[in-house]
């Protein structure tokens, strides 16, 4: 099971900080303290669309209660900015992997959420590492994922700020934690949204030139980040970095 699936099969949720808080606010209230329900909405305006199979799903106040079981999430950057940089990232990427835009559609990057598990079931190999830093039974109860939107939006949150074998988290790389070592510097890995496109799903994506799911992830991350007022910051995609596991 490649983490491209189990992004998709967790969901991945959301909800969009507008940009009015700084990060002494969002340290002490967490997320929750610089969401608003209704910029929860406005921002995920097709997740509720009838042609979504996850319709009726992705709540706000299911986001809220399993961000304030990760309280470093989207508070600890240091600044506002990259809080927000933090968040727009963490949809950019979740979006793609639950989108059910059309590509080069006018509306192509509000349609993040539309889906809220894989195809294909056959292997859930992350399920076992969740599952135990979450204290649920997730081998036992897969379908947890795809029937209770907390249980999905806090195995999101647990992949995103949980750094995997050889791999940073993407926590610490959209802050700017990370320091790539001299093996991620010759195989081109760079600070950067890119470089999470890379722990997520780099062996399909990554160091194979310009492609459509990496130009998807990045149109999801502008859309993001220009609604909440964030840089983008350099190095946006991975087309010439090679994956974590070459």
């Amino acid at each position: 099971m490649t983490t491209a699936m189990f992004a998709r099969a967790v969901a991945c949720a959301a909800a969009l900080v507008l940009g009015v808080a700084a990060s002494g606010a969002a340290a002490q209230g967490g997320v929750g303290s610089v969401i608003t329900r209704s910029v929860f909405n406005s921002m995920l305006p097709n997740r509720d669309n009838s042609l979504c199979p996850a319709r009726g799903f992705y709540t706000y106040d299911a986001f809220i209660a399993a961000a304030k079981t990760f309280p470093a999430f989207g508070t600890s950057g240091g600044s506002a900015e990259l809080n927000r940089r933090e968040i727009a990232a963490f949809f950019g990427q979740t979006s793609h992997e639950t989108t059910g835009g059309t590509r080069g559609a006018a509306d192509q990057f509000q349609w993040g959420y539309c889906f809220k598990e894989e195809r294909n079931k056959a292997t859930r190999s992350n399920y076992q590492l969740a599952g135990n830093a979450l204290k649920l039974n997730l081998v036992g109860n897969p379908d947890l994922v795809s029937t209770n939107a907390v249980v999905s939006f806090r195995t999101a949150i647990w992949f995103w700020m949980t750094a995997q074998g050889n791999k940073p988290s993407s926590h610490d790389v959209i802050i700017g934690r990370w320091r790539p070592t001299a093996a991620d510097t010759a195989a081109g890995r760079v600070p950067g949204y890119g470089v999470i496109t890379n722990i997520i799903n780099g062996g399909i994506e990554c160091g194979v030139g310009r492609n459509d799911a990496n130009v998807d992830r990045i149109g999801y991350y502008r859309r993001y980040c220009s609604l909440l007022g964030a840089g983008t910051g350099n190095n946006l995609d991975c087309y010439t970095q090679r994956n974590f596991a070459s």
